[in-house]
């Protein structure tokens, strides 16, 4: 079944967030992150939930009609 585009925006949009969740938790595990904890921790913060979301969608959108 091929995917649809809607889907693989959402697909690519929680893959970007997913690398932003990763990328904030090795900043603030090394201790001295290059936008500052504070602005690291709401990144981490907002797309962590936000990634599950995206992917959440792509997989409703992307599901065959009963």
């Amino acid at each position: 079944m091929p995917m649809k585009p809607l889907a693989g925006v959402f697909l690519a949009l929680a893959c970007v967030l997913g690398i932003a969740a990763t990328g904030s938790v090795f900043e603030l595990a090394y201790g001295d992150p290059d936008l500052g904890v504070t602005t690291t921790g709401w990144i981490l913060a907002l797309s962590g939930p936000a990634t599950l979301a995206a992917l959440l969608v792509a997989i409703r959108i992307n599901r065959p009609a009963p």
